[in-house]
């Protein structure tokens, strides 16, 4: 049996480096939306429970959107059987409900250059699990020293801003930490379920499931996501559909990715998120003291470093 033409195109190089690099750059413009969404929904950062009601709502809506788009797309209901249902609560478990809980925790409690290299440390984990854990594939020392490389640009754009100095406890950094691993574990994951099940179905409806469980663990808390500006909600309910977008097509495409290529591969780009986060609060916030032109050029010439040796052919 042949390969749908979009899994052949993804399984290219061409094709896997424009997928990762457009979720990367989704997921990136996601650190100052969401800054942007707090202040058009009147949420304090230290309102916990209004932050999970508020991300829970965006991932209900991104499983939404999915579950949406592809029924319309395919002209059928595009809704999981009941051999799907256990794949879908484990991948929404680490996918959604640990990684985001364990980082708003974590967040409120620690410094922001130091959740950001944490974060980062996502990509290598993911390789890590994958070929000590999983078995997808063979560690290498071209994969480390790429990684490394990678995380080395990540480490220059943060430790060189503003937003504070390096630090870890256990109750901050800690529950930063414990998110990545949850995060890494959910690509692995990803992967491994793609081998039977469809990856997209997946990701939309663990999200669906995951961001009605926030939804309702931040609404218990005594939490509430309305449009500060009542006279005029619209600018805020765009937003928040953009927030909802991003989940929905950055990870669809990102688990449609693992399925056809090696963990490792995919994994790297991931520290392009940082990058992109970086430029794009510039753009979009006017940060633009926070990291100089040139360290923003060199953390991306470093990152991308680590994408060609990562991603460089093995010779035989």
């Amino acid at each position: 049996m042949t390969k749908p033409q979009s899994q052949s195109f993804l399984a290219s190089t061409a094709g896997m480096a424009l997928a990762c690099l457009a979720s990367c750059f989704l997921w990136g413009s996601a650190f100052p939306c969401v800054k942007i969404g707090y202040e058009l929904f009147g949420i304090d950062a230290a309102d916990m429970a209004s932050i999970l009601a508020f991300a829970g709502l965006r991932f209900a809506l991104a499983g939404a959107m999915v579950a949406v788009g592809m029924s319309l797309a395919a002209r059928r209901p595009f809704v999981p059987e009941k051999r799907d249902l256990p794949a879908i609560g484990v991948l929404s478990l680490f996918q959604t409900i640990l990684q985001y809980v364990l980082f708003y925790v974590g967040l409120a409690n620690c410094a922001g250059v130091t959740s950001s290299i944490l974060e980062a440390s996502n990509s290598f984990l993911c390789v890590l699990i994958a070929a000590l854990v999983f078995r997808f594939e063979r560690l290498t020392g071209r994969k480390v020293l790429g990684c490394l490389v990678g995380f080395a640009g990540v480490v220059l754009v943060n430790v060189t801003s503003e937003a504070g100095g390096l630090s870890f406890s256990l109750a901050g950094e800690g529950m930063v930490l414990l998110s990545t691993v949850a995060a890494a574990t959910s690509s692995n994951l990803a992967k491994l379920f793609s081998r039977e099940h469809d990856p997209v179905l997946l990701s939309g409806w663990q999200f669906l499931l995951g961001g009605l469980v926030m939804l309702g663990v931040g609404l218990a808390l005594g939490g509430r996501v309305a449009p500060a500006d009542a006279a005029n909600p619209l600018p805020a309910l765009a937003l928040l559909a953009y927030l909802g977008f991003i989940s929905a097509a950055a990870y669809s495409l990102w688990s449609a990715t693992l399925a056809v290529n090696p963990v490792s591969r995919v994994a790297v780009f991931g520290f392009m998120n940082p990058v992109f986060g970086v430029l794009l609060s510039a753009l979009l916030l006017g940060e633009t003291n926070v990291v100089s032109p040139l360290v923003a050029v060199a953390a991306l010439a470093l990152v991308s470093v680590g994408i060609v040796v990562v991603n460089r052919p093995e010779r035989a």
